[in-house]
């Protein structure tokens, strides 16, 4: 039995794919450091991190809600395989695209369910994402006509905005980009009869 369903995300743009697909949410934020957890799985390969940490956070928010069946999700950002992690501020987000221009990053995305902080299903998607060659002019005119909105992605870009002119080439889905694998959890909603099917 599902008394409601709760993203354990503050991020706007994941709450808004699940209310455009129909779901009525809650919207809880978890509460543990991320980094700790980064730090603690350092041998984990990206795309394991990711998992590691939509399943804490679906955990963490799931201890505050043990009825509902909880929406976990992280995406980790790889370049020349490392981890980047959140930038913090305009110069940083500069830095950012210059080091992502002209090469392939990895956008690892991954999602977890649980309920009464019991694993019930996760699965992971990978975007790879090809920033055409930027001049470090054109990066500064782009960041101040994308102003500060873009620090709330690893990757000092939105897809779904202005951010779509820096990229040469995308493989992967763009709920994937967005950091939800959205048709995957569907498909499990639908399975375990959440939602209508």
């Amino acid at each position: 039995m599902v008394d409601e369903i709760v993203l354990a995300s503050l991020s706007p743009f994941r709450a808004q794919l699940l209310k455009n697909a129909g779901l009525a949410v809650r919207v809880e934020g978890a509460r543990f450091d991320e980094r700790a957890v980064d730090r603690q799985n350092s041998g984990l390969s990206a795309i394991k991190l990711a998992q590691k940490l939509a399943l804490e956070k679906a955990r963490d928010v799931s201890q505050r809600f043990p009825r509902a069946l909880v929406i976990g999700c992280d995406q980790v950002l790889e370049l020349d395989g490392k981890v980047l992690h959140k930038i913090t501020g305009m110069d940083e987000a500069h830095r950012r695209l210059q080091a992502l221009s002209g090469k392939t990053h990895y956008l690892h995305s991954a999602i977890a369910l649980t309920q009464g902080g019991r694993p019930v299903w996760d699965d992971a998607a990978t975007a790879a994402m090809t920033v055409r060659p930027l001049d470090s002019g054109f990066i500064s005119r782009h960041l101040a006509r994308a102003g500060e909105k873009v620090l709330a992605s690893v990757g000092a870009y939105q897809l779904e905005g202005e951010g779509v002119q820096l990229f040469e080439k995308i493989n992967g889905d763009y709920f994937t980009i967005i950091g939800l694998p959205l048709l995957p959890l569907l498909a499990q909603l639908r399975a375990m009869g959440v939602i209508d099917g």
